[in-house]
C-alpha cells in the first residue's frame, strides 16, 4: 500500500505546482496574485522618480518599464526565502534582459546587493 501511496502523492503534487510546472516570466501585462519570474538589478542613484516621487534609495521600491505607479510587488529571493514588498515609482531597467530594478534598500533586504542580480519571484498584490 504505501508503495503505491508515494508515487500517486508525489504526481498529484507536481501536478498542483502550475499549469506547465514553470514560472512564467515577468512581463508587460500581469496578473494580480499570480507569481512571476524577473530578473532584478538594483541603483541607488537619482533624485526624482518618474513617478515625480523623491528617490529614497534605502526604501521599498522599485523600477518596471510599464507597470502602472503604485503597483505593490512582493519580490521573494528563491536562493535564500527573503521576501518583501515594494512600489513601483519609476522606470527601468534600461538594461537588456532585466526586469526590474530594485531600490539599494529592497536588494540589500532581498539579499543580493552585494552580487548585483537576482532571479526573483514577483507576484502583483495590488494594481492602482
Amino acid at each position: 500500500m504505501k508503495k503505491l501511496l508515494i508515487p500517486t502523492f508525489s504526481l498529484f503534487l507536481t501536478s498542483c505546482a502550475t499549469d506547465s510546472g514553470v514560472i512564467e516570466r515577468l512581463q508587460d501585462t500581469v496578473s494580480l496574485n499570480r507569481i512571476y519570474q524577473g530578473y532584478a538589478t538594483w541603483y541607488s542613484s537619482g533624485r526624482k522618480t518618474a513617478s515625480g516621487e523623491r528617490f529614497n534609495p534605502n526604501g521599498m521600491t522599485v523600477a518596471h518599464r510599464t507597470l502602472p505607479f503604485g503597483t505593490v510587488l512582493k519580490l521573494t529571493n528563491p536562493e535564500n526565502g527573503n521576501s518583501i514588498k515594494v512600489v513601483v515609482n519609476d522606470r527601468g531597467p534600461f538594461v537588456k534582459g532585466k526586469d526590474l530594478d530594485v531600490s539599494r534598500g529592497g536588494a540589500k533586504a532581498l539579499g543580493f546587493k552585494e552580487k548585483g542580480s537576482a532571479k526573483l519571484n514577483v507576484e502583483v498584490v495590488k494594481q492602482p
